[in-house]
């Protein structure tokens, strides 16, 4: 499948030379996401796995702002009126488009700017690695309209990223972690500025490109299923996946290229 001429409607997407990005794009309400929205990029990152030109994707908002969660307007009003059944279609779509980012093959990596809250802190949380600005205030906010701090997987993810004790207190006070805060507690894997903040995205995306597209994706499932394994069935689980790795084509050339004293050039297969 091929993502170059991929179209959606309710954000932006640009592709080329492997990486794609994907920008979150109602600057005029801090880039907030509505049922549709929801659904597209949910059902975008499901389409990646199957995509033969993508080995990495970036994910960020326009002008200044990641994410704003939730749209009041659209989303919290309507779903005050829906029954038990339309509430439950809602919450689990919304966990399905964190399933997507997590079981997509490629490496997400989250480029965040300003406001990053709700299903925005959601998204950047279900990413690989995350590049934030000083400006960055990330933030869930379910608390704060009467809702569980469990919400899209974050009571099971954020405390794997930044410790139970943290995460707690996000999750209860739904106060703004700041940006110096997320590296600090590994939230983020590092600051950049806001002018630089999408080129140093693009060169750890580059750097991520140069590497074996199929290791990778073997690398990101073994990080997601080894959170349920005891440690012996993770050692086996490891041997059979770096078996598997070896016999591609990528470990072949890996393998010529340090006999000739070359740099390696990976092809995904």
């Amino acid at each position: 499948m091929n993502m170059q001429d991929y179209n959606p409607q309710h954000f932006d997407w640009s592709c080329a030379n492997g990486i794609a990005t994907l920008t979150l794009n109602r600057p005029e309400r801090k880039n907030p996401l509505t049922f549709d929205s929801y659904a597209e990029l949910r059902d975008t990152f499901r389409r990646l796995a199957g995509a033969d030109d993508v080995n990495v994707v970036i994910v960020t908002g326009a002008e200044g702002n990641f994410c704003s969660g939730g749209d009041v307007h659209d989303i919290i009003g309507p779903l005050t009126q829906k029954n038990m059944k339309g509430l439950l279609e809602f919450t689990r779509m919304t966990g399905d488009l964190i399933k997507a980012v997590i079981h997509c093959p490629q490496p997400v990596i989250a480029a965040v700017d300003g406001i990053c809250v709700g299903a925005g802190a959601a998204i950047a949380m279900a990413s690989d690695m995350r590049i934030a600005t000083p400006a960055a205030k990330t933030a869930f906010l379910f608390t704060r309209v009467g809702l569980a701090g469990c919400d899209m997987g974050a009571c099971a993810l954020l405390p794997r990223i930044i410790g139970q004790g943290r995460a707690a207190e996000l999750l209860y006070t739904a106060r703004s972690m700041s940006a110096e805060e997320g590296v600090r507690w590994g939230f983020y894997n590092t600051l950049s500025s806001s002018d630089t903040l999408l080129a140093d995205a693009g060169m750890l995306a580059e750097r991520l490109l140069k590497g074996p597209a199929f290791a990778h994706g073997i690398t990101k499932t073994m990080l997601r299923q080894e959170w349920n394994m005891a440690l012996e069935q993770a050692i086996e689980a490891e041997a059979q996946a770096q078996a598997i790795c070896m016999q591609t084509e990528d470990f072949r050339r890996a393998y010529n290229a340090f006999v000739n004293k070359e740099r390696p050039v990976f092809e995904g297969d």
